[in-house]
């Protein structure tokens, strides 16, 4: 469920990072200052990941509070808020690639929201892919390496794939800032 949430509410988190200020004319006063498009785009990546993590925070209240009535798994907890960390940095870097495409904070939004929705859906509509890519689409969906991480089993190929998809979407938003500039 959550990373149908993440979906919709980390687009709305990012889609006005580039765009608004694109629109408004402080983006050329940004690339005046001393810092590299890296610096840029990883600066925004981490404000908008720190941003979703504090989002995070309050939750967790519930295992501490649960530990009080009975025992708790750490494993799953664990594990839960660090799939939730690397989602959020996942969606974060492609709403923080979406909005570097455009002007308008809607389009930013329905393209940031299109992205990490098919990459929430990906694995659930492996009946209408072909038999022979079926493993290569269903690898490609963030739901199954979140779940995987979720309950508490760290795997090594599912933070590849989160670190991948921030490096893909940090890529793509250094891409297009050099192509504006």
């Amino acid at each position: 469920m959550l990373p149908m949430i993440f979906s919709f509410i980390i687009p709305a988190v990012t889609m006005r990072l580039f765009s608004e200020e694109m629109n408004v004319g402080s983006y050329e006063t940004l690339l005046t200052m001393p810092v590299s498009f890296t610096d840029i785009a990883v600066g925004k990546f981490l404000a908008a990941t720190l941003f979703c993590g504090c989002m995070l925070f309050p939750t967790l209240s519930y295992p501490i509070f649960i530990s009080f009535i009975g025992d708790v798994d750490p494993g799953p907890v664990i594990g839960g808020y660090t799939g939730a960390l690397l989602l959020c940095g996942a969606y974060s870097a492609m709403g923080i690639f979406a909005s570097s495409l455009t002007r308008n904070q809607i389009v930013a939004f329905i393209i940031g929201a299109s992205l990490c929705f098919t990459l929430t859906i990906l694995d659930k509509i492996l009946f209408f892919v072909p038999a022979s890519i079926t493993e290569i689409v269903s690898f490609i969906g963030a739901d199954v390496h979140f779940q995987s991480i979720s309950k508490g089993i760290i795997d090594s190929r599912d933070i590849l794939y989160f670190l991948s998809v921030i490096f893909i979407g940090l890529s793509g938003t250094y891409l297009v800032m050099q192509e504006k500039n």
